[in-house]
């Protein structure tokens, strides 16, 4: 089944809203909870501190997702590096895709973004398996300065996902700046699926874009990794210093 990495900075109160453990019912979904260290602290100090609340923390937000009717686990990491533990918690768990978890009610209207160089199939699959049979307003959105060659794409996807059962909308921005329009078009949206650029997602998700699409769209920000980045991180078996140990798996 399709996983979905849901990261949380734990002890500063970031948590999720009603409406994502219902868009994630149909995945497996691995909450990851994390802290950020000073540089100076050791991450098996912090643990004795602070690991029982985080954990208890982490035990109800994954218990959130299992009443909504999905299944999830979670982890705890406390960390020197953000962005390296989470992409080296998403390739040991394989997952497909992370979350950022914004503020949302009920999700009946998704925006799928496929501006730029994307995995247009995976982000395809990915939304036929997480809309089904439900009653969500899919848009498939495109922004480019290739009019011709947008209305294409737009085209050849929808297509794609009518064929699975899918009932879409098209839009097209014509603009040669795509992050604007994206931002624009969410905002009749309660939630956003886009695929990661190259060449890493830690640049995407926890650096400019997808996190100013998250902010100034509010709702939560599903991003569809690229086979290549899982591979990579994989091959690269990236440690980040936030352990003399690995980070727990722990099931509720």
């Amino acid at each position: 089944m399709t996983r979905v990495l849901v990261p949380l900075a734990i002890l500063e109160g970031e948590s999720v809203s009603t409406g994502l453990p219902t868009l994630l019912e149909p995945m497996d979904v691995t909450v990851l909870g994390y802290h950020v260290l000073p540089e100076q602290t050791p991450p098996d100090q912090a643990r004795l501190q602070y690991e029982d609340r985080a954990t208890d923390a982490l035990v109800d937000l994954a218990a959130a997702f299992e009443a909504a009717g999905g299944s999830a686990d979670h982890r705890l990491v406390f960390t020197h590096d953000r962005a390296q533990t989470i992409d080296r918690v998403a390739a040991e768990t394989a997952a497909d895709a992370y979350a950022i978890a914004g503020v949302t009610g009920p999700i009946d209207r998704l925006l799928v973004s496929l501006t730029g160089d994307v995995a247009v199939e995976r982000i395809s699959s990915f939304v036929t398996e997480l809309v089904g049979d439900r009653e969500i307003v899919l848009t498939v959105f495109l922004a480019t300065d290739d009019e011709a060659g947008g209305r294409e794409s737009l085209e050849a996807a929808a297509a794609t996902l009518s064929e699975r059962g899918i009932d879409v909308r098209t839009e097209l921005a014509v603009s040669s700046a795509p992050t604007e329009a994206l931002v624009e078009a969410a905002a009749g949206h309660d939630a956003i699926v886009m695929g990661e650029r190259a060449p890493s997602l830690r640049s995407l998700v926890f650096g400019d874009e997808a996190e100013r699409v998250a902010a100034e769209s509010i709702g939560p920000v599903l991003v569809v990794r690229t086979l290549e980045e899982a591979d990579d991180t994989a091959a690269r078996g990236d440690r980040p210093p936030d352990a003399d140990r690995p980070p727990r798996l722990e099931n509720s």
